[in-house]
């Protein structure tokens, strides 16, 4: 459900992607699963779901910490309301259940017409061509657990999905029968339970299996407590010394993945999924671009993407090589890794080029608009981890200015906004990401800093969405990263507008004209009572933001600009072009076209970066005539809206906020 970049400023014949109703009948068939959550139950009593767990370990003979430890890293031990991830997973112990579903499905790349790439200097002239998806392959194992923990138990399906008690009895009766068919005793003792709980994961690769164990134990060994959505105390008493029997993990019978030409850290399953570079005539090609990163030029971001399309379906169109590409998939159910582009070439992905030039794209298996189509632990930490490596290896700051959201890349121009994609959305918990990548956002200065960092408490923060399943329609009740922007301190004033939209602002789930995310710093421009005011678009943009539990935001402090002496506006653009006195025979010079933006005088936007304006052209197959433009200009990268923003260092002055 994100959108679609349709328009260009001197349109070019559209690069068409693939699309057929065999791929549709596959994403509709996953709508049934996605909408099987049972209907709401009373709240459980406070400490239940502990006692589930201290009962499933009695009567299955699994240790706790091993139930509480694999709980963890599926769920960390939400349930959900009994609704299901990505994968069709359910309750705490995620069982998987995806009978209705073939793990075949379009990706938001396929929405509309979007050209990807964000260049128009390349003309697409390939006419549309269609793709095949798989109809009728036989589901994973990985994706019918729950349906074998029926068997074990002798509990009904609907029982296992919506009742959290029962379902990590599954989850225990699983992991037992992995031990028995490993020859493995029940023990007492968590050590023994390596290779069960390796089996556990779902996995059908040993280093995929090995990753989501040795996470399992490092959750036991540093132990956890937490309150769920649910609002029961769960408790992980941790077992430092712990140190399990690995080498069960041959046992196992898993196939063995080779992540030869891979760029992953070591900590993590990753293979070699490549997309294809290959070229169709008439100076045709794709699905990306040759380079020499970071030789040629810097990597400054990483881009979040969530694929809205299921594993398999996925993998099948990154490798067509008339679609689009990206560097990274992650897969929901255990972590796992595929690498498509390498990280010198550039990837098509987010509808920017300059964007795209200077950034590593990284997709994730999920829903924008499915809210409780949730992200598994295992996801968020596979991704972290590879995302803090690729950070250290180019020198990535990982904050929210260099760690994007697809939703906060601009539009390279003004006919770009409305159509520019809005995932990963307001369901995805940058917060606890953050804290995953081991940079977690907190309080940086005193009252006067002049900066706030959005910072909601996620479970508790809640706002209105609609158009999830219907237009206009109320989405269900969910944990969001993301606040409200309304034009005055209360909510009874209109919503701010985003002028790039051409619309009036909505709640609509991927309406993003007023709305602020998790871990963004904007500069202060006035404070009444509850309510926090933001420059936000060139207008006053107001926040409810108490004291105390309440709080959206936290203080902060950092470099802001402000139109130089004399300057009533200065432009806001979408890419940092160089000036075109910079470009050399044969390469055309391309407009640096400011978006229909203006930022004010008085106004201050925090600085995420200085960079000097940069162009690669690259539009042949053959990588010859590929070079980078480097200007004299310079520009600084901004938070100006919900997306991030450029402006000419010629055109403005930098200073410490608060001052």
């Amino acid at each position: 459900m994100s959108g679609s970049a349709t328009e260009h400023s001197s349109p070019p014949p559209r690069r068409r992607v693939r699309r057929t109703a065999g791929a549709l009948a596959c994403a509709a068939l996953l709508l049934p699963l996605l909408g099987a959550a049972p209907p709401a139950t009373t709240a459980p009593a406070a400490g239940s779901l502990q006692r589930a767990f201290a009962s499933a370990s009695a009567a299955y003979h699994v240790p706790q910490s091993v139930l509480l430890g694999v709980s963890y890293l599926q769920s960390r031990w939400d349930s959900h309301a009994g609704a299901p991830s990505v994968s069709g997973g359910y309750g705490p112990m995620h069982l998987t259940d995806a009978r209705t579903a073939l793990e075949a499905a379009v990706s938001h790349h396929g929405e509309g017409t979007e050209d990807a790439r964000g260049d128009t200097a390349r003309a697409a002239l390939r006419p549309a061509v269609t793709t095949t998806v798989p109809q009728n392959a036989a589901l994973p194992a990985r994706l019918r657990t729950l349906p074998k923990a029926a068997e074990l138990t002798g509990l009904g399906a609907a029982e296992l999905r919506g009742d959290p008690a029962a379902n990590v009895a599954g989850g225990a009766a699983l992991l037992a029968a992995a031990q028995r068919g490993l020859g493995e005793p029940l023990s007492a003792d968590p050590a023994d339970w390596y290779g069960a709980v390796a089996e556990f994961s779902g996995a059908d690769d040993s280093a995929t299996a090995a990753a989501y164990a040795d996470d399992v134990y490092d959750v036991i060994r540093g132990g956890e407590r937490r309150t769920t959505d649910a609002g029961q105390q769960v408790t992980l008493t941790a077992s430092p010394a712990l140190a399990p029997d690995t080498g069960q993990l041959g046992r196992t019978g898993l196939r063995t993945v080779s992540d030869d030409n891979t760029e992953c850290p070591r900590s993590v399953s990753c293979e070699w999924v490549p997309a294809p570079y290959e070229e169709f005539g008439d100076s045709d090609y794709g699905n990306h671009d040759l380079g020499d990163r970071p030789a040629s030029q810097s990597i400054r971001y990483i881009v979040v993407h969530d694929t809205e399309g299921a594993w398999d379906g996925v993998l099948n169109l990154v490798q067509d090589p008339t679609y689009v590409s990206w560097n990274y998939t992650i897969r929901s159910t255990d972590g796992l890794i595929a690498q498509h582009v390498r990280a010198k070439d550039v990837a098509w992905h987010a509808g920017n080029w300059y964007i795209n030039a200077k950034s590593i794209g990284i997709e994730h298996e999920g829903f924008l608009a499915e809210p409780d189509a949730w992200y598994t632990e295992a996801m968020y930490r596979a991704s972290a981890r590879l995302v803090r490596y690729l950070a250290q290896r180019y020198g990535i700051p990982l904050d929210r200015q260099h760690i994007l959201g697809h939703d906060t890349v601009p539009g390279p121009t003004g006919s770009y906004i409305p159509g520019m994609h809005t995932d990963p959305g307001p369901y995805w918990d940058w917060r606890h990401y953050f804290e995953l990548l081991g940079r977690p956002l907190h309080t940086t200065a005193g009252p006067h800093g002049g900066l706030v960092t959005i910072l909601p408490d996620y479970a508790a923060n809640q706002p209105e969405y609609t158009g999830c399943v219907t237009a206009g329609e109320a989405c269900a009740a969910h944990g969001s990263g993301e606040v409200r922007l309304y034009s005055g301190p209360g909510e009874s004033y209109p919503l701010i507008k985003d002028i790039g939209l051409k619309t009036d602002p909505t709640t609509g789930v991927n309406d993003l004209s007023s709305r602020v995310s998790t871990g963004q710093q904007y500069a202060v421009a006035g404070r009444q009572g509850d309510w926090t005011a933001i420059w936000y678009l060139g207008q006053e943009a107001w926040f409810r933001n108490p004291a105390g539990p309440g709080r959206t935001a936290v203080n902060a402090a950092g470099l802001v600009v402000t139109p130089k002496d004399g300057l009533d506006s200065v432009p806001v653009y979408g890419r940092a072009y160089p000036e075109k006195e910079a470009y050399p025979a044969g390469v055309p010079a391309q407009a640096v076209t400011p978006l229909p933006y203006r930022l004010p005088k008085g106004q201050r936007y925090a600085v995420g970066d200085e960079l000097p304006g940069e162009y690669y052209y690259s539009v042949t197959f053959t990588a010859d005539s590929h070079q980078v433009v480097t200007g004299n200009d310079k520009y600084y990268e901004i938070q100006y809206g919900h997306r991030v923003a450029y402006v000419r260092a010629a055109d403005v002055t930098v200073e410490r906020s608060g001052s």
